[in-house]
């Protein structure tokens, strides 16, 4: 008699391998891993035996971390389907009503005995299927653990440590509790830390977004923003504009303003000029006069941003910019407004290509002289740009790659 096929037996198959996993065989078992995590996502949303939906889970959150821990996930398909598994497992250990003892033995198993370290569990989620006597458990045994090895949650992370590891879990988990109490004071403490890194100051940010304690997070933010000028202050200037974009519309521009204004680039501009809408032309001018410092950036932002390419044209041979990726992608769109202007760049370019040897040279130097060929066909400068690749074949007759690509590109 044929036994009806079980959840386990639809998802865990899909989970499960022992086949190598390098980087093409790892994405293809990455999206059915994906599959595995749709079954069961959908029988949690149905309902079905929690109890099995929660065993099933936690059997392929463990399988799943035996099978990342010896695959190429460098498209991060496999990350990608163990998070999925992470963020489902609280869900159907609320619905299945787990012991909240058991619960808590699992999730410090996993952070500190689990196959990889990659992730961490976060208690914000898990808060419902614990409730107010498993959280406390689990912070105590967070607690026991810290004093166990010596570490302090909240010092800085010293990566010479040989619990390194514990170390930056149980900060972590410091961090996530804090913002379970919603716990302003402990919040400040624990993410901004010694205010040494604008990351922190973001960090700080987004945990008092998250217990809704807007205006402090715009202050947060905006002193991440504010920190320097460095990459971390220009992400968090970023997620700035985003908190007042979702919670103060209207002080949105003037940051985006400050923002451009700190950090005048093609980035920061087209980010203006997406937030400004029907606004844009109050700010244009000025936009445009900043910069005009910099040709690239200029000519960049008429181009891809404004859609502008005769202004794009005109700012290029303005500025004198010498960037020849930004001459291609100009030549690209320009071509079409006036063929035949674009001809002394594409030469240009050609000559430039033929400073250096080599077969990505020769080819790239091959392809501008077909868009001459092709963009002058029918006017008299079809008689010029073949008298250039003739003199071209002449002078670099002792390159017989370079004459070989050119008459692969069916040149003259």
């Amino acid at each position: 008699m044929e036994t009806m096929p079980t959840l386990s037996d639809d998802v865990l198959p899909l989970i499960r391998t022992r086949a190598e996993l390098f980087y093409r065989a790892a994405n293809a078992h990455g999206t059915q891993m994906h599959e595995a995590v749709d079954i069961l996502e959908q029988a949690h949303v149905e309902n079905n035996d929690p109890v099995e939906v929660h065993r099933v889970t936690q059997k392929a959150v463990a399988s799943s971390m035996k099978v990342i821990a010896r695959a190429d996930d460098s498209s991060g398909i496999i990350g990608d389907a163990c998070r999925r598994l992470l963020d489902l497992h609280p869900r159907t250990a609320a619905a299945a009503q787990i012991a909240p003892s058991k619960l808590v033995a699992w999730m410090l198993k996993f952070q500190f005995e689990g196959d990889v370290d990659f992730f961490m569990i976060d208690p914000v989620p898990y808060a419902s299927a614990l409730g107010a006597h498993g959280v406390e458990s689990y912070r105590a045994k967070l607690a026991e653990r810290a004093e166990r090895l010596g570490i302090d949650p909240l010092a800085e992370r010293d990566f010479s440590h040989p619990n390194w590891h514990e170390h930056f879990v149980l900060q972590w988990q410091a961090q996530r509790l804090a913002v379970l109490d919603q716990d302003v004071e402990m919040i400040i403490r624990t993410h901004a830390r010694d205010k040494r890194v604008a990351a922190w100051f973001q960090n700080t940010a987004e945990a008092l977004e998250e217990i809704g304690q807007v205006d402090l997070a715009v202050e947060w933010a905006q002193r991440a923003a504010a920190f320097d000028q460095g990459h971390q202050s220009v992400q968090a200037a970023e997620y700035w504009c985003g908190l007042l974009a979702r919670h103060r519309p209207d002080e949105l521009m003037d940051a985006r303003w400050w923002v451009f204004d700190r950090w005048p680039n093609g980035t920061t501009a087209a980010r203006l000029y997406d937030d400004a809408g029907t606004s844009w032309p109050a700010y244009q001018e000025a936009v445009l006069e900043r910069l005009s410092a910099d040709p690239r950036e200029a000519v960049l932002f008429r181009l891809n941003t404004l859609k502008d390419p005769v202004a794009a044209w005109e700012t290029a041979h303005t500025v004198n910019m010498s960037d020849r990726d930004v001459w291609e992608r100009l030549v690209a769109q320009y071509q079409s407004i006036d063929p035949v202007a674009v001809l002394p760049i594409l030469r240009e370019l050609v000559d430039v290509e033929l400073l250096q040897t080599g077969a990505v040279h020769y080819k790239n130097a091959a392809r501008h002289l077909q868009t001459m060929r092709r963009l002058s066909a029918g006017t008299k400068a079809l008689a010029e740009v073949d008298t250039f690749v003739s003199d071209l074949r002449e002078t670099h007759r002792r390159r017989p790659r370079l004459q070989k690509e050119f008459t692969r590109a069916g040149l003259p």
